[in-house]
């Protein structure tokens, strides 16, 4: 019966972790591996990469319990979030806390085992972005623009990192994820817009109202328009062009799921944004190793 009951909370702690749901990881990850490429002209430090890949995974966890702390009270009128474990009971919200700490503490020692000043600094207000996120649904009429800057933190970090600086061109790749998170969360946040508007959470999707598929299509041109400028900057070949237009591509299927406004077409549409973002990552990738000498 103990070990039954152990199994249970560590599969409550791994469901409020969304540990259970990667595609989350991934948007976070696939920005901060183009920060870390690009800032690295393709020759990315091995201790970087690995530390900004663990760093991602426990930053997303983090934000995702603190996340569900904040909502704790608003989760339980939402379908599709009745039942996750702080809102169900079965995780205590100090556990949460504690948990979020924790998380927390074991990005910033990987932030400090790297040895990096800079990065060491940045971290700090990324730690804020991540912990703050879930409030803004309160009063910010399109919280998804600061949940871009939060997933895209690893952007300054990343070239903080390799060059001990930050550049214009890494706050142009940060602006572009923020297009990017602001269309995506915005097709997440269409699945849920009745219930949201039953209990007063400000999403893009009810900001946007009648015109939240033209603002979705807008968004995702903003984000091609910011990459290539910052191919162009980087002195980046056809390859990476090519997979910029794979993207548009991507982003184009996505107007014919959306336009419906159909619950589970949006969703799907918003799952398929880790499309949009490995054909970018792969494009940098093969550019560099291919276009490059």
């Amino acid at each position: 019966m103990e070990y039954l009951q152990l199994r249970d909370r560590l599969g409550d702690y791994f469901r409020l972790m969304r540990l259970d749901k990667p595609i989350g990881i991934l948007l976070l990850l696939w920005p901060t591996l183009w920060g870390v490429w690009l800032s690295a002209d393709g020759r990315p430090e091995w201790s970087v990469f690995v530390v900004f890949c663990l760093g991602t995974v426990l930053m997303r966890s983090a934000g995702c319990v603190i996340n569900d702390y904040a909502d704790r009270d608003f989760d339980r009128h939402v379908e599709r979030t009745r039942d996750r474990p702080l809102t169900a009971g079965r995780v205590a919200s100090r556990e949460a806390l504690f948990l979020f700490a924790l998380l927390s503490l074991a990005a910033f020692v990987l932030v400090l085992a790297l040895g990096r000043a800079l990065v060491i600094w940045l971290s700090l207000p990324a730690l804020l972005l991540a912990a703050s996120y879930p409030f803004t649904k309160r009063f910010l009429a399109i919280p998804q623009a600061y949940l871009g800057i939060a997933f895209g933190f690893g952007i300054p970090m990343a070239y903080a990192a390799h060059q001990d600086g930050v550049p214009l061109l890494a706050w142009v790749l940060l602006l572009a994820n923020v297009f990017w998170a602001v269309a995506y969360d915005t097709e997440y946040a269409m699945v849920d817009r009745d219930d949201d508007l039953k209990i007063g959470i400000r999403t893009s999707a009810i900001t946007f109202g009648r015109f939240d598929v033209l603002a979705v299509m807008i968004c995702y041109a903003a984000t091609l328009v910011l990459l290539a400028g910052v191919g162009i900057q980087a002195g980046m070949g056809r390859i990476y062009f090519a997979a910029l237009l794979l993207a548009a591509g991507i982003m184009g299927w996505h107007w014919t799921l959306i336009r419906g406004r159909e619950r589970m077409a949006c969703f799907k549409a918003f799952l398929n944004n880790n499309y949009v973002g490995l054909a970018v990552f792969v494009g940098i990738i093969l550019d560099y190793r291919f276009a490059h000498h």
